[in-house]
């Protein structure tokens, strides 16, 4: 059995990366093999396709989503004229799902792309799909935005067994809190190679209770010869700015700390900083380290204040949330060192292998790694979805975390 798998909205390919990993899991842990065969990767952005198709197999069309599944003359690929697929992924674009935005939903420039995935099902019949988006998707129009793209999914083409849950990739042994929706539909009329109708479980959480996610074992060693490792030229000014936040913080304390009238608040806020006594003491008296925090800190008045400008990570802990979107401030920053990580730090975050190789600018690059699905996350998950094809009874979770219909 083979299984011929297209992605809509790929990315640089850490869905279709993490199947490659899954029938690789399959053939060592179970003797046999259900492999999975990349037929075609389709996104808008060229520099994400030229990734995809320096480390894939398959086709790298670099297309918009809609005009591809809608057979537009105009698109070098089709949908009808590549051949046909039995599993489909997509991570439809989440800009109007996350929490970090203002949620339009569907109201929303994006909000109706995976409309895109819906036509697919419906003129391939895909034996099993894979969708996902950010966690805030459940919030998105009051949670009717979540509840029509689930209906309209469930009920595209052959219609289609759906279930939904809300992965806390962490928990899965990825170094990173990741928190996403997703959705695995298959064909009602799916039965495994025993001749049963398919059951998908969401995979357990309990083979991976003992691994260390920690940033400090995920990035360290790490060889700076690898490729896509150029260091960020960092400004005396974030440079100070990151030697006064302590792990875990973001710039915004700062703002915060020039307001205190009391200078043992202060100084207590220093000393809980791990190289006070190294770099900032030597600064002088406490007027002279307020004049440098002054000096350093960003100044911004209004506007909202994102969590994660210029935070620091916690060298024991998971990262937060890697994302591809952003200015100056959301590179994500080194627990020790006054610098932002480099993108093959970031990568090794998202659990891209490092023989994965990323095309691009740096800042190109950047988007890449941010807007990707992890790939062993997308592992964990093709791993289940193959062993439910092969009737192989794997640990589950009894319900998944959400169920709209």
């Amino acid at each position: 059995m083979r299984i011929k798998l297209g992605e809509l909205f790929c990315g640089p390919g850490g869905m279709a990366i993490g199947a490659q990993y899954a029938s690789e899991d399959f053939k060592r842990i179970n003797g046999g093999e259900i492999p999975i065969e990349h037929v075609w990767g389709v996104d808008r952005d060229p520099r994400a396709c030229e990734t995809y198709k320096h480390n894939l197999s398959g086709v790298a069309v670099c297309e918009d989503a809609n005009d591809f599944v809608n057979d537009v003359s105009e698109c070098t690929y089709t949908i009808s004229t590549l051949p046909k697929i039995d599993a489909l992924a997509f991570g439809f674009p989440c800009n109007d799902f996350s929490l970090v935005g203002k949620q339009k939903g569907l109201q929303g420039k994006y909000g109706n792309l995976y409309k895109a995935g819906v036509e697919a099902i419906r003129k391939t019949n895909p034996l099993f799909f894979i969708a996902e988006n950010v966690s805030g998707i459940h919030s998105a129009n009051s949670g009717e935005a979540f509840r029509q793209i689930l209906k309209d999914l469930a009920n595209a083409g052959n219609r289609y067994n759906i279930k939904t849950h809300l992965y806390r990739f962490e928990e899965y042994g990825i170094p990173q809190t990741r928190h996403r929706y997703i959705i695995v539909g298959f064909r009602k009329d799916a039965r495994d190679l025993f001749g049963n109708l398919i059951d998908f479980g969401i995979p357990s959480t309990d083979l991976y209770s003992d691994v260390d996610v920690s940033c400090r074992t995920t990035l360290e060693p790490i060889d700076s010869e690898l490729p896509n490792s150029e260091r960020t030229r960092q400004s005396d000014n974030v440079i100070w700015r990151l030697l006064f936040t302590p792990p875990g913080e973001n710039a915004w304390k700062l703002d915060e700390i020039v307001t205190w009238s009391d200078d043992n608040k202060i100084l207590d806020y220093l000393y809980r900083i791990p190289w006070y006594k190294e770099k900032i003491e030597p600064l002088g008296t406490i007027e002279d380290i307020r004049d440098k925090i002054e000096e350093c800190r960003l100044h911004v008045k209004t506007g909202s204040k994102m969590s994660h400008i210029y935070r620091r990570l916690i060298a024991d802990k998971p990262s937060y949330t890697i994302t591809g979107s952003g200015g100056g401030g959301t590179h994500v920053y080194h627990w020790e060192q006054p610098r932002a990580l480099t993108n093959r730090e970031r990568a090794r975050l998202q659990s891209f292998r490092d023989d994965f190789v990323f095309v691009g600018s740096k800042e190109e690059v950047r988007k890449q790694i941010g807007m990707a699905v992890p790939p062993k996350g997308a592992q964990i998950i093709f791993k289940a979805v193959l062993d439910s094809i092969a009737g192989i009874k794997y640990p589950s979770l009894e319900r998944p975390s959400y169920d709209p219909l």
